[in-house]
């Protein structure tokens, strides 16, 4: 299954899927993936971008700073794909979910996680990611009708969550060892 949540305000789906990871980990549920942290210190500067990884510790940097007068995409591409080597190696252990930050410019261009949640799916393991507007009809054809949509709101998103992931686990119960 794969859920997606789109809209809101400028940063809500990164506090809200956050927050939604946190409740999950203390719930116990076997996370995979990344979560954004942005670090706004100036108003008048782009804030730093971060992903937290899901199956440890690790918060990486994927912004860089272009400095004031920039108007290129600050993306950090080595930093994305750290973060997505982690991920990779957390899939190897069998997560209950698998959580990414976001179905952005590098997934739609088939980089980033897009080929972490395609193996996801296919190894029956539930996907919560947001999308922003501006790339939902890329992630539509990725997600060739399997993606639903969900608010922007952690109660809705946590009964999802908890849902897919006791159907996997019964599926993987299921499996022979």
């Amino acid at each position: 299954m794969l859920g997606y949540v789109t809209g809101g305000m400028r940063g809500q789906a990164d506090s809200v899927l956050a927050e939604v990871a946190t409740t999950l980990r203390a719930e116990g549920v076997a996370l995979a993936g990344v979560v954004q942290v942005n670090e706004t210190f100036d108003p008048n500067r782009a804030c730093h971008m971060d992903l937290h990884v899901l199956s440890g510790d690790r918060i990486i940097r994927i912004s860089q700073n272009l400095g004031s007068l920039s108007k290129g995409c600050r993306l950090d591409p080595a930093g994305l794909e750290q973060a997505v080597g982690l991920v990779e190696q957390a899939l190897e252990a069998g997560p209950d979910l698998l959580i990414i930050n976001k179905f952005g410019k590098q997934e739609v261009d088939g980089r980033g996680f897009r080929p972490l949640i395609g193996r996801a799916l296919a190894e029956g393991i539930p996907v919560l990611t947001a999308v922003p507007e501006g790339h939902l009809a890329e992630f539509e054809v990725f997600a060739e009708g399997m993606g639903l949509r969900l608010a922007c709101d952690p109660t809705g998103i946590l009964a999802f969550c908890r849902e897919h992931r006791r159907a996997n686990a019964t599926v993987q119960a299921g499996k022979p060892a």
